[in-house]
């Protein structure tokens, strides 16, 4: 009897090591919700619709924004009328992803186009460590023009906020697909 407990406790003994490994960590799940849209009242010369997860913010008519709260985010617009001046604009809104270059992998283009509407534009994803992921111009060519962009309350890390701005970039389409001229 004695040599069987000699001989488990030498199993036991022997069968426990220091190596150990160790459970892999868990991936972080984000869930939004699904996003509903409605139309926006507070602004004027143009209208679009807009997620109900968001809040309008204007305290000036030409310069709405799209308020994220639970994504710490907000998308900034801004009117302009075009007076001659349409070159001068076109310049700047291709200008303004370019200003993340050093930080951005790249800046990959999407042209919108929407006759029945009357609103053309481009849509610029920047894809990298830069504080603006989306940015993008609306015109009729003729009267309106309106500039987006969209910023995160948080230091720019892509991996991070990818997510995040993936779910945006859909309210942007949304938004660029609905948007009307007043």
């Amino acid at each position: 009897m004695r040599k069987l407990i000699l001989i488990f406790l030498g199993f036991i003994t022997t069968a426990c090591s220091t190596d150990f490994q160790p459970k892999p960590s868990a991936l972080l799940r984000l869930d939004y919700p699904k996003p509903e849209y409605q139309l926006t009242q507070e602004v004027t010369r143009f209208s679009f619709e807009y997620n109900r997860h968001a809040f309008v913010k204007t305290e000036n008519k030409s310069a709405p924004r799209l308020v994220y709260p639970e994504m710490k985010a907000t998308l900034y617009l801004n009117y302009n009328p075009i007076k001659k001046n349409l070159d001068s604009l076109l310049n700047d809104a291709y200008q303004l992803p370019y200003k993340h270059i050093s930080k951005a992998e790249s800046i990959p283009e999407k042209l919108f186009i929407n006759v029945k509407n009357q609103v053309y534009g481009t849509l610029f994803s920047v894809v990298g460590n830069a504080a603006s992921q989306y940015q993008f111009f609306l015109t009729d060519s003729l009267n309106h023009f309106v500039v987006g962009s969209l910023y995160f309350y948080a230091r720019p890390n892509y991996d991070s906020i990818y997510p995040a701005a993936s779910y945006l970039q859909k309210d942007i389409v949304h938004l660029m697909e609905t948007l009307k001229w007043d």
